[in-house]
This record gives structure tokens, C-alpha cells and sequence, in this order.
């Protein structure tokens, strides 16, 4: 989620808004070529004028790319002579997986942001007592004309100079998209700009929402789950908890389904129905397992988190749930009754495109898109939430269902469901946000600290409602959330009306 809506959120919605315009026109793709002048045209004051860069040639390069990507297609090398459309009609295929990389990074749009550094600001005195320079433990700070100057190649990077300034005239320095990395998987290349370790790279997103010159995107599948409703398919949204409030206070759950029929979709899940399947499934998992087999449990719904425990601490891949994603099986709930269908996830991660993907579990999900290509697929067919109908909501889930969307609400979910399986029992949990303080949490664990706990692992701060796919401020999503969970019918997630169905959706 970006902080705010400014130009960057701005041109990122009007590229999804324009894809998905071109799929459902159909036709001749050859248009494609057009839409970076016709939308960098709207906001120049005059032709030719550039708005956002340097360059107007090079806004429309980098519109290039992000359309191309937001197709799903590849980024190409500045040294490529192609145009946008190269693979268009590859992509209209409505089978097509994604093709690695997910996280991309524009090489031409990246600003080359400078690394971890303390620099010394004008706002700096040049008092007599130089606490700076006193306490540097390698002699980097040396007084010029009255002002402090950091020698960058003596510096350690220990901050002691800027935690003493009386002034906060040292300011640190990061690489914004660097710093929002848990896994440390941005590098830089010869040029100085950022590049991805993608085998560190758990494809959380985190990245491309902090960088502030919009030089990070991921690839997108607006283009082919438009195509298939336009092809006839039975198509069938399924929409994560962390959707209340991201389309504003209209879009409910009584709405959603007149607005994603509008779009064509048959019809529309919710994925706390699947929330509260994980949750009965997980908490047999570690009633059973803990501590007899294992030590500690991990939930399993946050892709991220699972993929970086497993790689990170592969002494620990037996210690995540087994237990199939909210996602997952919803999906298989929704292909038992619906065979021939096609399944849309559609939340607020980008991890789970990746996941929907995976061959190692099957996820029945056909496409993922997240909350902001959604809302470009709503502009683009005019969809005014005013009109929309009210209806009885379908599927009903438990209030701890719904609450997945937010930090502690897995493990607080299977605490209670682990009350009513197993009464009495004492269960101790520990729930962490941010893939920093998840991978310090297993490190934690494998010390002892949380032997008998069950762990939740959120890669995302806050939980789903701050995932790089939200449109909306991660508080407001919350708040909506917990009004969702006082709603419900049902409050905790074994008296879901779904869970005898859980042994037939392997």
C-alpha cells in the first residue's frame, strides 16, 4: 500500500485502467502503442512538456514498461528496438502462468538511490564541543571551515555520530526500497541502481511500494482474466477479508457481488470461509503435533513468511502448518461445486501470485489480482458503486475468519477454535509483522524461547490490510475489518457450516 494517493499511485491505476480498457475492447492490440502518449498528454500542460521526469521521453518509457508488465509480458532491455505489443497475442492466452521474474525493476526509472550513508545536513553548527567527531569510533568526521564532513570510505555505518548531534544535523540515509526488504535481496548493480536477489526475494512486494520513483512493479494478470470472461469461462471471484473499506464505504458485503457481475464474474466467494477452514485444520494440526513432534507451529497463510522460514531456516520447514492456505481451499471449495469454472483470487499480496502458481501444491486458482487492479478493472467499465444492489451475502464466515486481514487475528482464531477442541488447554502465541522481525522470531525459537508456541508470521505491517495490493490506509481497512467481525453471524470458526467440508477438499 502506498502512503497516500499522489502521481506515482496515480500512473500506476491509470496503466491498469488502460489494460484492462484494451482487453475488453479486444480487437486490434496495436492501440497499446498510443496509451503512453494519450496518458502522459493529459497531464502535460503542453505537449511535449514533461510532468513527473526530466524527460517526457522518458515518462513514456517507463509507461511503456509498466503496461507491458501490468500484461504481463516481460520488461525489455533499453538496448531492445520492439514495440510494446511484442507477446501481446502470447498473453491473451488465458492458461498463461507467470513467467519469472514477478518483481520487476525498470532499470531506466531507477533513480540510483545512494546506499546506507550518515551525511552531514547544512542545518549542522559547527559547535565548539564536536560531539560528532568524539565519538567515531574509526576518526571518519573531520572539522572543514567549522562544519562536520564524513570521510564515506572510513565510515562504519555505527550511527553514534548522528544519536549525539545536539542539532540532528547527521541524517542516515537508505535506499528506501532496500530499507522496506526483510530479506535483504536488494543489491545494487555496476551503475549504482537497485537490482534483486531473487534468490533471497520472497516476492512480498514490500519494494515496490517504497520506491518512490515507481522504478519497482509486478506483473499482472488483468489482461488474461479479462479475456477469459469475454471467452465465456465460468468465472468466479474469490475476495480476501482485507477487501472491506479499500473501494470505499459502498463496496460492503452486500454489495460486492452485483460489482464484480458488472465485470462480468459469475459469481463471488468470500476467502473467510477458507480463513475459517485453515483455522479448524491448523488447530488440529498443533494439537496433534505440538509438543509431542514438533517444538513450535507456524501458521501457513502468509506466502512470504512460509517461503523465507523454510529458506532462511530450513531446519524448521516441518515446524510450518501443512495446512492449506485460505486461499487454497476456498479455490477447492468453489471447484467441487463448480467444475468447469475459473477462479480469480483477488486480495492484497503479491506473494500470492507466485503461490497460485506453485506446482508443488495444487491451488485450483486460475489468476490472482490484487486490490488495485481490481479497482482499475472497475474504472474501466464504469462501474458507479452508488447504484450498486444490496444482497444477503451467500457465503457466511465467522467473525475470526474475517479477522485473518489483520495481525494476531490467525493465531488468535486457532487459539479459539484450539478452545473448543481441547478445553482447558493452555496455548501461547506470538505474532509478528515485517519479515525482519519474523526471521529474528526463528531465531528466537531455535534458542528455546518459544518452545510449545504457535507463531503467526505476517510478512506485511499490520497484517493483509497493509499488502503491497491494498489501495486504502492500512487503519481505516482495520477498523472496517473489525466492524466486519462484530456483523458476523457467527463468531468463531468451528461453528462454520463449511468445516464438513474440510475432509473432502484434499
Amino acid at each position: 500500500m502506498f502512503d497516500s494517493y499522489g502521481s506515482l499511485v496515480d500512473i500506476r491505476r491509470n496503466v491498469f485502467v488502460e489494460v484492462a480498457k484494451l482487453a475488453y475492447e479486444g480487437g486490434d492490440y496495436s492501440r497499446i502503442e498510443e496509451i503512453p502518449y494519450e496518458m502522459l498528454n493529459k497531464k502535460a500542460k503542453q505537449n511535449g512538456q514533461a510532468k513527473y521526469r526530466e524527460s517526457i521521453f522518458l515518462e513514456r518509457a517507463i509507461v511503456a514498461e509498466r503496461i507491458r508488465l501490468a500484461i504481463g509480458l516481460p520488461v525489455r532491455s533499453a538496448d531492445e528496438h520492439t514495440p510494446i505489443s511484442k507477446g501481446i497475442e502470447e498473453a491473451t492466452r488465458t492458461s498463461r502462468f507467470y513467467e519469472p521474474p514477478l518483481i520487476n525493476i525498470i532499470d531506466f526509472a531507477c533513480n540510483a538511490c545512494p546506499e546506507n550513508s550518515y551525511y552531514v545536513t547544512d542545518v549542522c553548527k559547527g559547535c565548539l564541543a564536536n560531539p560528532c567527531a568524539n565519538v567515531c569510533p574509526k576518526n571518519a568526521i573531520s572539522i572543514v571551515n567549522g562544519k562536520s564532513i564524513i570521510d564515506q570510505d572510513l565510515c562504519i555505518k555505527c550511527g553514534r555520530c548522528k544519536s549525539v548531534c545536539p542539532y540532528d544535523a547527521i541524517v542516515h540515509r537508505e535506499r528506501p526500497c532496500q530499507k522496506a526488504c526483510g530479506m535483504d535481496a536488494i543489491e545494487s548493480d555496476e551503475f549504482g541502481r537497485a537490482k534483486i536477489n531473487y534468490e533471497k526475494c520472497v516476492s512480498c512486494g514490500m519494494c515496490l511500494v517504497n520506491c518512490p520513483f515507481g522504478a519497482i512493479a509486478d506483473k499482472s494478470q488483468i489482461f488474461q482474466v479479462i479475456q477469459s470472461i469475454k471467452n465465456g469461462d465460468s468465472v468466479y471471484a474469490l475476495i480476501a477479508p482485507a477487501f472491506v473499506g479499500q473501494f470505499g464505504p459502498k463496496v460492503t458485503l452486500q454489495t460486492i457481488d452485483d460489482a464484480m457481475e458488472k465485470l462480468g464474474f459469475k459469481g463471488v466467494y468470500d476467502v473467510s470461509i477458507g480463513a475459517d477452514l485453515c483455522t479448524v485444520s491448523e488447530a488440529e494440526d498443533y494439537l496433534k503435533n505440538v509438543p509431542e513432534n514438533l517444538k513450535f507451529m507456524g501458521t501457513s497463510c502468509c506466502p512470504s513468511w512460509s517461503v523465507m522460514a523454510k529458506t532462511e531456516f530450513p531446519e524448521f520447514k516441518d515446524n510450518i502448518s501443512m495446512t492449506l492456505t485460505p486461499m487454497v481451499l476456498t479455490a477447492r471449495l468453489v471447484k467441487k461445486r463448480h467444475p468447469e469454472s475459473k477462479i480469480v483470487f483477488i486480495g492484497p499480496c503479491a506473494a500470492k501470485k507466485l503461490e497460485a502458481s506453485r506446482r508443488t501444491v495444487r491451488s485450483d486458482v486460475d489468476f490472482v489480482l490484487t486490490f488495485e487492479e481490481l479497482m482499475g478493472m472497475f474504472i474501466a467499465k464504469g462501474v458507479d458503486f452508488d447504484t450498486l444492489e444490496k444482497r444477503d451475502p451467500r457465503h457466511k464466515s465467522s467473525a475470526d475468519g474475517r479477522g485473518f486481514a489483520v495481525a494476531g487475528g490467525v493465531a488468535n482464531a486457532v487459539v479459539n477454535a484450539c478452545k473448543v477442541l481441547a478445553p482447558g488447554r493452555e496455548i501461547k502465541t506470538k505474532a509478528v509483522q515485517g519479515l525482519r522481525e519474523c526471521k529474528q522470531m526463528l531465531k528466537d525459537a531455535k534458542k528455546g524461547m518459544y518452545d510449545g508456541y504457535l507463531l503467526e508470521g505476517m510478512a506485511c505491517p499490520q497484517g493483509c490490510v497493509s499488502g503491497a495490493g491494498t489501495i486504502t490506509q492500512s487503519n481505516k481497512t482495520k477498523a472496517q475489518v473489525m466492524l466486519s467481525q462484530r456483523k458476523a453471524d457467527t463468531k468463531q470458526a468451528m461453528d462454520s457450516k463449511y468445516v464438513e467440508d474440510l475432509d473432502n477438499l484434499d
